[in-house]
């Protein structure tokens, strides 16, 4: 391991599982110091334990990224641990597929909330300690449904079109103060939130359980595959560290050529 993170502390929102647990622990590999930060404080600290397990540093802090206290509590907690954030990943996130005529209006509020605000929250609380310090990394994980729509997901698509937006304008904040912000978006990702959704995108595109990759998702893709969260967290790692330095502002696809087409 090349330990393009050592001496870092990284923040990371809903890293109890998928994406968000895989790019703690690629982090913790690369020499960082991990805050895992889960609206559930048992399972962020089941993820700083499996971190610590492997030879890490970690801890676990519950953190509804919807409420700015708790947000404001999870930075105190990460500089009273590690001295400061370097690092800050905006992940947490959730699905639901409806058409608009059926989607519920608080749930669709709700997801805006996790997805758009409380990434403006965290991007919020993080700003003054990075520019303090000259140095930061922010990453916002977006996805290939903040650059293209797809018909049953309006509060996904509206959150992380609106991420992309945020990412653009804390970039510019941030450019003259050595920090960088960049939204990662990946396409279909083998994780639990893409697999909960196989049943909602079956029901809305009408075929069967069993034919919903086939016949909706890879016509999409190229390479005919989902992506690992091991490759999402490697690139992840890129972006985070000193090598990134030029990269800012910028919005950058992993999507097995979804968005070539």
């Amino acid at each position: 391991m090349s330990k393009l993170l050592l001496g870092k502390t990284a923040l990371i929102t809903g890293a109890s599982s998928g994406i968000g647990l895989q790019l703690a622990q690629r982090f913790a590999q690369e020499g960082a110091a991990i805050v895992a930060a889960d609206i559930t404080a048992a399972k962020a600290q089941t993820a700083a334990a499996s971190i610590q397990a492997a030879g890490g540093e970690a801890i676990g802090v519950a953190c509804d990224v919807t409420d700015e206290e708790q947000v404001r509590i999870a930075v105190e907690r990460a500089v009273e641990a590690f001295g400061t954030v370097h690092i800050l990943v905006n992940n947490a996130g959730l699905q639901h597929v409806s058409l608009i005529e059926n989607f519920p209006v608080e749930r669709f509020d709700y997801m805006l909330r996790v997805m758009l605000i409380g990434a403006f929250i965290g991007i919020k609380h993080v700003m003054p300690l990075m520019k303090s310090q000259g140095y930061g990394r922010i990453i916002n994980m977006a996805s290939i449904n903040g650059v293209v729509g797809f018909a049953g997901k309006s509060a996904y698509n509206s959150a992380k079109h609106g991420l992309i937006g945020l990412t653009k304008v804390a970039a510019l904040e941030g450019a003259m103060d050595g920090i960088t912000v960049n939204a990662i978006c990946p396409g279909y990702v083998d994780t639990p939130l893409v697999r909960g959704q196989l049943e909602e995108l079956a029901r809305t595109r009408q075929v069967s359980l069993d034919r919903v990759l086939e016949d909706v998702i890879f016509p999409f893709v190229p390479q005919k595959r989902l992506l690992d969260v091991e490759e999402i967290a490697e690139f992840a790692a890129f972006i985070a560290s000193d090598k990134s330095r030029g990269i800012t502002g910028a919005s950058l696809l992993v999507d097995g050529g979804y968005t070539a087409q």
